[in-house]
C-alpha cells in the first residue's frame, strides 16, 4: 500500500501542475463546461439505441427449440425492426444532436467566463453551427453532422464565434440607444452585428470550402481524418488505427466513427474466414476477427468499464453519480457519458490510460487466441450486445466470457493511479 501510496504521490507531482494549467485555460474549462450540456441527452439516447438493438442473432435464432428467454428476444427483435425508425427518433434527437448542443453549451460557457451574454452567445453558435453542419438539398435536411461526427466543428465554433462576438464588444462597436430604450431592445440591436459576422465569417467559409472542394467542411475533416485502409490487416496497424482513433477522442472527435468502418469491415472478414475454415473441418486461423474489434471498443473508447467501476467506489460524489449512470450504456459499449462527462476529452491526468488500456487488452486478446486459451470469433454477434454476452456469442465459449471480464480488472488496474491523482485533486479542492 506505501508503495502504491508513493508511486500516487510521484504521479500527483508530475501531472498535477500540468493539469493545472490546462484546467485554468478558459477555453479549455469552456469546452469541458460546455460538452457537460450534453450529458444528460447523451445518457437517455444511448438507453434508446440499447432498446432498439435487442441482444438476438435472428439468423441463429430457431423457434422450434428455443426457450421462453431466447423466443422473447426474438418477438422484441422483430417489433424493433418493425418500428425502428419511431424508437430510434428519440435517440437521434438527443445524442443525434450533441454537437448541436455541445456549441451552444461552450460558447455559452467561454461568453459567461467573458462577461459577455451567454444566451445569446450560445444561440448564436449553435445557430452558425447549425447552417455549416447542416446542408440542405432538394428541401432535405442532412443531419449526419449535427452528433459526435460534428463535434470538431462545434468546439471551432463555439469558441471562435465567442471571439467575434468579444471583438465587437472590446472594440465597442454597438449602437448607442438613449437611456429611454427598453435593455431588450438594446440587446437585441447589439446582436445584429456579431450574429451577422458569424454568419459571414463560418457559413461563408464553408460555401468557399463547398465551392472548392464539393464538400462541407466537417465532410472534409472527417475524410481527412480517416486512415488508411492497408494498415488494419496486422497487429501493429490495427492498433495504430485504434490509437489514432482514441487520440481524436481526446480532442473531442469521434474517433470511433471514424475507425469503424475499416476495422468493422475487417473484423466482419476475418470472422467469415473462420467460420468457413470451422464448416469445412479445418482449425481457425484468422486471429484480426471480429471479436478484436469488440475488445477495442469494450466498455466504450478507452476501454473505460474499469475506470467506471473505480468511479462508481470514488470517493468525490460527482464521480460516483456519473459512474452509476454510465455502468449501463458501458455494458454495451457506449461510453459518452464518461468522455464528455468526467470528462476524459482535453484531460491530461486520463490521456495516458486512456491510449494505453485499450492496446493492452488487445494485446492480450491476441496472444490468448494464439496460444489456444480462448476461443477465436467465427460468428457475426448482433451490435449494441452488452460486450460480456458478445464475448460468448461470437465464439460459443465460456472462457472468452471469463477472459472479457479479467480484461476489465485489468483496465481498473491501468486507470488506478491516474484516477487517483485525479480524484485527490478533486478532493483538495472541495475542501
Amino acid at each position: 500500500m506505501k508503495k502504491s501510496a508513493g508511486f500516487v504521490d510521484k504521479l500527483n507531482a508530475v501531472l498535477s501542475p500540468l493539469a493545472a494549467k490546462l484546467g485554468n485555460q478558459r477555453h479549455l474549462q469552456a469546452i469541458s463546461t460546455g460538452m457537460m450540456f450534453s450529458l444528460p441527452f447523451i445518457v437517455i439516447g444511448s438507453f434508446f439505441l440499447i432498446f432498439a438493438n435487442p441482444s438476438i442473432n435472428m439468423e441463429q435464432y430457431n423457434p422450434e427449440t428455443a426457450g421462453v428467454f431466447l423466443r422473447f428476444l426474438a418477438n422484441w427483435k422483430e417489433f424493433a425492426v418493425a418500428n425502428y425508425d419511431i424508437i430510434t427518433a428519440p435517440y437521434n434527437l438527443t445524442m443525434g444532436l450533441v454537437g448541436l448542443i455541445s456549441a451552444f453549451g461552450i460558447a455559452y460557457s467561454l461568453a459567461k467566463d467573458y462577461g459577455l451574454n451567454a444566451a445569446m452567445n450560445g444561440m448564436m453558435s449553435a445557430v452558425t453551427f447549425a447552417m455549416v453542419c447542416t446542408p440542405v438539398s432538394e428541401g432535405n435536411i442532412n443531419l449526419n453532422y449535427l452528433g459526435t461526427n460534428g463535434l470538431f466543428v462545434a468546439i471551432l465554433i463555439g469558441l471562435l464565434s465567442v471571439e467575434v462576438s468579444r471583438f465587437f464588444e472590446t472594440k465597442n462597436i454597438k449602437f448607442t440607444m438613449p437611456d429611454t430604450v427598453p435593455p431588450m431592445v438594446t440587446m437585441f440591436m447589439n446582436t445584429l452585428l456579431p450574429l451577422l459576422a458569424n454568419i459571414v465569417i463560418f457559413y461563408g467559409l464553408n460555401v468557399l470550402f463547398l465551392i472548392t472542394t464539393k464538400q462541407i467542411f466537417p465532410e472534409a475533416v472527417m475524410q481527412v481524418l480517416t486512415p488508411a485502409t492497408d494498415l488494419a490487416g496486422s497487429l501493429g496497424g490495427f492498433l495504430l488505427i485504434v490509437t489514432l482513433g482514441n487520440v481524436l477522442w481526446l480532442f473531442g472527435i469521434n474517433g470511433s466513427s471514424i475507425i469503424f468502418p475499416l476495422v468493422f469491415t475487417l473484423g466482419i472478414a476475418q470472422t467469415g474466414y473462420n467460420a468457413e475454415q470451422l464448416a469445412n473441418g479445418e482449425a481457425m486461423t484468422h486471429l484480426m476477427n471480429l471479436q478484436m474489434f469488440r475488445i477495442s471498443v469494450m466498455g466504450g473508447a478507452g476501454a473505460t468499464m474499469g475506470l467506471v467501476i473505480l468511479m462508481m467506489r470514488s470517493k468525490v460524489s460527482e464521480y460516483r453519480t456519473i459512474g452509476k449512470i454510465s455502468l449501463i450504456p458501458g455494458l454495451c459499449s457506449i461510453n459518452e457519458p464518461v468522455i464528455f462527462g468526467l470528462p476524459i476529452v482535453f484531460n491530461p491526468i486520463l490521456a495516458f490510460p486512456f491510449l494505453v488500456a485499450p492496446v493492452i487488452n488487445l494485446l492480450l486478446t491476441y496472444f490468448a487466441q494464439k496460444l489456444g486459451m480462448i476461443g477465436l470469433g467465427f460468428i457475426i454477434d448482433p451490435s449494441f450486445t452488452p460486450f460480456v454476452a458478445q464475448a460468448y456469442l461470437s465464439s460459443m465459449d465460456w472462457r472468452n466470457v471469463v477472459f472479457t471480464i479479467f480484461l476489465i480488472f485489468t483496465s481498473a488496474v491501468i486507470y488506478y493511479p491516474f484516477f487517483k491523482v485525479m480524484e485527490k485533486n478533486r478532493l483538495a479542492e472541495e475542501k
